[in-house]
């Protein structure tokens, strides 16, 4: 797989679906997405071991970066090499064992202390959240809003910067020009009635 940190920001996917089942993989991945993130919340371990291992496997085939949300360890297990972590998660997480084991890690952030926090751990990307309202997860922060995408576009220097939250096709050519690399989209594809078609307005897009 692509080491992000040894292209420019530029060459980052300027698309970056997150997805809750490997099903989805089988469906996506023809289509010619190049990087997702596989999150899983409150599964048995088993379960996640699973999902972990058929999404590998699916992304390995097609030549998708796939990227675990939280689960480090399982992901390390597996022979992934990419994890992404909440702000809580840093805390709980060994990253002496991820940084050993050359996991490469994107890293969620919502206020410029956590920016701070993420900026000094060298990380893949930055994830800057909620851009707009999101149906996906009740959020304590209000929407960050385009003007953030800016801010946090000359703060980051030249880390990677992925914008999620409450983005579609029709918002994303404002978030692309104030600085994101990358939009990061979950229910504008899982949600809509087709979701495949979804996934191409956006890859066509991205290009």
């Amino acid at each position: 797989m692509n080491d992000l940190r040894s292209v420019n920001s530029s060459e980052l996917p300027r698309f970056y679906q997150i997805v809750d089942h490997a099903s989805w993989l089988e469906r996506f991945l023809p289509l010619g997405l190049q990087l997702v993130q596989l999150r899983i919340k409150d599964k048995p371990e088993s379960f996640v071991k699973e999902q972990i291992a058929e999404s590998k496997a699916l992304c390995d085939e097609f030549g998708c970066q796939l990227v675990v949300n939280d689960h480090w360890q399982e992901a390390i297990d597996a022979g992934c090499d990419f994890v992404h972590l909440g702000q809580e998660d840093l805390v709980d997480a060994d990253l002496e064992v991820m940084k050993t084991n050359r996991i490469k890690l994107g890293i969620s952030t919502h206020d410029r202390l956590e920016l701070t926090t993420a900026l000094e751990l060298n990380p893949e990307y930055i994830a800057l959240g909620p851009i707009y309202h999101t149906i996906l997860k009740a959020m304590k922060w209000e929407p960050q809003g385009v003007d953030r995408v800016a801010i946090w576009r000359q703060l980051v220097g030249d880390t990677p910067l992925v914008a999620i939250g409450g983005l579609t096709v029709e918002r994303a050519p404002v978030v692309y020009d104030a600085g994101a690399d990358s939009i990061c989209v979950v229910t504008d594809v899982l949600l809509n009635d087709n979701p495949k078609d979804r996934l191409s307005q956006w890859l066509q897009l991205s290009q």
